[in-house]
């Protein structure tokens, strides 16, 4: 029985060890972020990342982190780094007008393009939270965000 201890012991601490390392490259994760289907090369396309469902999706405020990207192409590509693991939901929209708002029209409709992380088919409103939710782990985490136009 001693010796099976003093054989375990080194695998059980390099087991330690490397399940140690790897945590803490998940405290400092980093968030890639593309954008498709641009229609014009207006304004500036604004992100806010969220990491619950305060506030999601419309209240930049409320956001873990924002920020605007001025188009200059047809691809935008932003990254959002320093993340912990966990779940996060992105807000994207179009900003053609560069007014800091998404523009719709009088009764309610986006005037300008919007999207959101995953993808989610829109109806008849913003997605939840958790429809549009994605897990962040590991040093890299790469999405793409497909623009969407109503009008």
């Amino acid at each position: 029985m001693q010796r099976f201890l003093v054989a375990i012991l080194p695998i059980a601490a390099l087991g330690i060890f490397a399940f140690s390392s790897s945590t803490q490259a998940y405290e400092n994760s980093n968030l890639s972020i593309k954008i498709d289907g641009i229609k014009s090369q207006k304004g500036q396309v604004c992100f806010s990342l969220f990491s619950s469902s305060q506030g999601f999706p419309a209240n930049e405020k409320k956001a873990l982190k924002s920020r605007c990207v001025k188009v200059a192409d047809k691809y935008i590509q932003t990254n959002f780094g320093k993340l912990k693991a966990g779940s996060y939901a992105v807000a994207v929209i179009h900003d053609a007008n560069a007014d800091g708002t998404l523009n719709s029209n009088a009764i309610g409709i986006p005037k300008e393009g919007f999207g959101f992380s995953r993808n989610p088919r829109i109806l008849t409103g913003p997605p939840k939270f958790g429809e549009s939710a994605i897990f962040v782990v590991g040093p890299n985490t790469n999405i793409d965000i497909k623009l969407q136009y109503l009008l």
